[in-house]
C-alpha cells in the first residue's frame, strides 16, 4: 500500500540563480522539505502551502500540479514505513520572522547545487537537480 503525503519545494530566484528552501527534520536533523498528510478539508497543493507554512514560516504562490514525487523511509512507531510525496512548487513570497515550528527546526536557503548535495532521499535529489533555472530577461 502507498502512502502519499504532500510537500511544498519552496524556491526564490535570486542573481546568482535558484535557490531551494530546507528544513531540518524533527527525529533526524536531516535536510528535508516541508510535508505532511494530506486535507480532507484542503487540496493537495494548499495543504503543502500549509506544512511550508508551518514547518518553513514561509507563503507564497503554489503550483496546482506536482512537478513529481519521491519516496522515503518513516519510521513509525511499530514500522518502518515507504512513503511517496507528492511535490508542489511553492515560490516564496514572504518568510515570516516567527512559526508554528521554529523551535524545532532549523529553515536555511541552499543554492540548486547546494540543496542536491544536503538532502538524502534520492527522488528529491533528482526533482531539485530537474528543476529549470530561470532565464534572464
Amino acid at each position: 500500500m502507498t502512502i502519499l503525503q504532500v510537500g511544498a519545494l519552496p524556491l526564490r530566484k535570486t542573481r546568482e540563480g535558484l535557490e531551494v528552501l530546507l528544513v531540518s527534520s524533527r527525529e533526524t536533523g536531516r535536510w528535508v522539505i516541508p510535508k505532511g498528510w494530506p486535507s480532507k478539508r484542503l487540496s493537495d497543493p494548499k495543504a503543502a502551502a500549509r506544512e511550508a507554512k508551518q514547518e518553513a514560516g514561509v507563503t507564497g504562490k503554489i503550483a496546482s500540479l506536482p512537478i513529481g514525487s519521491y519516496r522515503y523511509r518513516k519510521q513509525m512507531p511499530d514500522e518502518t514505513r515507504v512513503l511517496t510525496v507528492a511535490c508542489y512548487i511553492l515560490w516564496v513570497k514572504k518568510e515570516r520572522k516567527t512559526w508554528r515550528e521554529q523551535g524545532q527546526r532549523t529553515r536555511v536557503w541552499f543554492s540548486q547545487d547546494e540543496a542536491i548535495k544536503k538532502v538524502r532521499e534520492p527522488g528529491l535529489k533528482a526533482l531539485i537537480a530537474g528543476l529549470e533555472t530561470p532565464r534572464k530577461r
